[in-house]
Parts: structure tokens; C-alpha cells; sequence
């Protein structure tokens, strides 16, 4: 216990080289941790090692040093990032569209023949006006969609929030209140439809059990695709932005 007060606090991070290269690498020490484990975030490209208690940081250094490869090899399979600044293409409801830029006031326009997003404004406020118009799409698409189960259901949620989250696309709290990435506007219309549904089926059964599953294929029969489809393409909507 003594040993472990008088430790110097970790760095937030260490770098290590391989073939050339240079990996930052995030350092997180875990009282709960068994072993020396790293991740890469399919999200943001973030590399992480997890400490116990008791590693030393030298053999946290060699451990991640005799696995460059590893992480190379797992960063090389992130797609790479898109921003949103003109002349990009991004997805709208799982259709491909660029991003044009136009000087002047207004507001973003879609043009669905087209396939292109038109933002008025500054090229500085680019970015931003995407963002704030595809969460405005997406909490549109929610709440049609919320409503639309809520009258099947015969109940409504306390609430719907939007998010940024990176390890769920949805979730319900025991209030009743409905969470939702907002990049799931960026998806095909059945995957957010399915997730709705599966948000609002706990509104009856909260928890996994077969009658949820079976009271979610009742009221979405697009389960097994959407399912498939986050699996496939999921980890890719994080990259926009």
C-alpha cells in the first residue's frame, strides 16, 4: 500500500515507435485489472493500456512496444476520418452526399436528386451548421418515429435526448426517458427505426428476455437487417465529423 502512495502519478500517455512510426498510447491504471491489455477505439482511433494496480510503467512500456505491430495493424483497419467541410461526402439517411458551400444567410438545403447538402454561411461555421443540421434531421426522424411506436405501444417515453455516444446507439432509462445517437441519421431509415423500436419495446420489458426480442420483432420487422447492418457498417458512422 505504501509502495503504491509513494508511486509517481502515470502520464497521461506514452509513445512508443514501430517501422518508422510514432503511437501515442493513452494510460489507464485499473484497480480491477487482471493483466496488460490494449485496445484501439474503432471510434476514434484512440490507443489504450490498461494497468493493474501493481505493473510497473517500464514493463507497461515494453508490453505495448512488443505489440507495434498489433496496433499498426489494428489503426490500418479504421476508416480514415471525414470532416465536414465542403467538397465531402457524407452520408444522409444512408444515401452519399456532398457538402457544397455558399457565401450568404439562409438555411442548409438538401437537394435529394442531386445528393448534395448546401450550406449557406461562413466556410469557418462549416462544420458546425452540419453538425447542428443533422442533429435538427435526426431528432425529427426520432420523434416521428417515437410517435408512430408510442400508438402502437399505447405508452410514451418521459423524454428523448441526443447524444454522442461511442458504445451504444440507443438506451432507456428506468424513468422512461429514450437516448439516441444522433448519427444514426447517417445510417439507413430502417436502422433507425429499428433502434426506435427497440428503445421503446423496453418501455414494456426492460430487460433481454425472449418476450422483449419477441415483442421487438412484433413491432419491427426490419430486426435481423438492422441488426446486420450496425454490425457491418456501425463503427464507420463515427468517422464524419
Amino acid at each position: 500500500m505504501l509502495r503504491a502512495l509513494l508511486r509517481r502519478p502515470d502520464p497521461d500517455h506514452i509513445e512508443i515507435d514501430h517501422d518508422g512510426r510514432t503511437f501515442r498510447i493513452a494510460v489507464l491504471r485499473r484497480p480491477t485489472a487482471r493483466r496488460l491489455t490494449l485496445r484501439v477505439s474503432s471510434a476514434t482511433g484512440a490507443v489504450i493500456l490498461t494497468l493493474p494496480t501493481r505493473s510497473s510503467l517500464s514493463a507497461a512500456q515494453k508490453f505495448a512496444q512488443a505489440h507495434g505491430g498489433w496496433i499498426a495493424a489494428r489503426l490500418a483497419r479504421i476508416p480514415e476520418r471525414v470532416p465536414f467541410v465542403p467538397g465531402a461526402t457524407i452520408p444522409l439517411r444512408g444515401v452519399p452526399h456532398a457538402l457544397i458551400h455558399r457565401e450568404g444567410r439562409g438555411t442548409v438545403e438538401v437537394d435529394p436528386e442531386a445528393a448534395t447538402v448546401t450550406v449557406p454561411g461562413e466556410a469557418p461555421h462549416v462544420p458546425r451548421r452540419v453538425r447542428e443540421f443533422l442533429q435538427r434531421e435526426a431528432r425529427r426522424d426520432l420523434s416521428e418515429a417515437i410517435a408512430a411506436y408510442s400508438d402502437r405501444l399505447g405508452r410514451r417515453p418521459a423524454g428523448l435526448t441526443l447524444r454522442d455516444t461511442r458504445s451504444r446507439w440507443g438506451s432507456c432509462t428506468a424513468k422512461g426517458e429514450l437516448n439516441f445517437s444522433w448519427r444514426l441519421i447517417l445510417a439507413p431509415p430502417i436502422v433507425l427505426d429499428y433502434l426506435v423500436a427497440h428503445e421503446m419495446a423496453h418501455l414494456r420489458e426492460m430487460n433481454h428476455s425472449a418476450r422483449f426480442w419477441a415483442l421487438a420483432h412484433e413491432l419491427c420487422p426490419n430486426v435481423d437487417a438492422a441488426e446486420a447492418w450496425l454490425k457491418r457498417h456501425g463503427s464507420e458512422l463515427h468517422r464524419y465529423g
